[in-house]
């Protein structure tokens, strides 16, 4: 059953000065919407800041008030945190007051298991998406989407397309979005000679570039310089 937080909430007022004042006291102005009409009230910092963080993500909130009636019983996602960007503190919140027989969008986080076999064969893996966006109804949300990699070789990709949901799951993300990525690793010791004997090539005139030619590092025994360049 989906995880369940019970979040108190309070009355408050409108206005920018009434806004700093809750700050102040370490309550955070917020905002009701959704499957009902609009609810001004206020959280305590602590419990936005517990409740906002990826163990609790997409947790069910039931929402609980002594002096906001209307607002018992709702139950609600947090929508959206808007943070101070100098001290990272909540400063206010949207809550998504659900319908619980409707569909709702949500991020879920992509979990990766297994070893893919292509890391063998010299590749690394890259996780190029960590969350989709699905489609579900609340009480059927997932705590993640588990992603088994075990048989991905190097070159292959895994995407949005070749994940099997569970029923009554829907993507919401496009279909050719890339989750995770087998690459092959090239190896520096031996792209480094490569790049420098291109540098040390012969001009279009036939003539080598003598800085590059300089440049070029001697392995072992150094190749005749103007025969080489003559031919």
């Amino acid at each position: 059953m989906k995880q369940r937080i019970e979040l108190n909430v309070e009355s408050r007022e409108t206005g920018r000065a009434n806004s700093r004042a809750l700050r102040v006291g370490k309550m955070i102005p917020a905002v009701i919407y959704g499957s009902v009409e609009p609810i001004n009230v206020s959280i305590h910092e602590n419990d936005v800041v517990k409740y906002k963080s990826r163990a609790f993500e997409n947790a069910l909130l039931n929402l609980k008030s002594t002096n906001v009636t209307k607002a018992n019983g709702i139950v609600a996602l947090f929508k959206e945190v808007t943070v101070n960007p100098l001290t990272r503190r909540p400063v206010h919140v949207d809550l998504f007051s659900l319908d619980l027989t409707k569909d709702v969008r949500v991020s879920v986080e992509i979990k990766i298991e297994g070893k893919a076999i292509g890391l063998a064969e010299g590749g690394m893996l890259t996780i190029v998406s960590r969350t989709v966006e699905i489609e579900c109804l609340p009480t059927a949300i997932p705590d993640f989407i588990t992603l088994d990699v075990t048989n991905l070789n190097v070159g292959d990709s895994i995407h949005v397309s070749d994940v099997n949901l569970d029923k009554g799951l829907k993507f919401i993300s496009r279909p050719e979005l890339t989750i995770v990525s087998c690459v092959e690793i090239e190896d520096e010791a031996v792209a480094a000679p490569v790049v420098a004997a291109a540098a040390a090539a012969p001009a279009a005139g036939g003539k080598a570039a003598p800085a590059a030619a300089a440049k070029a590092p001697a392995a072992g025994k150094a190749a005749p310089k103007a025969p080489a360049a003559k031919k």
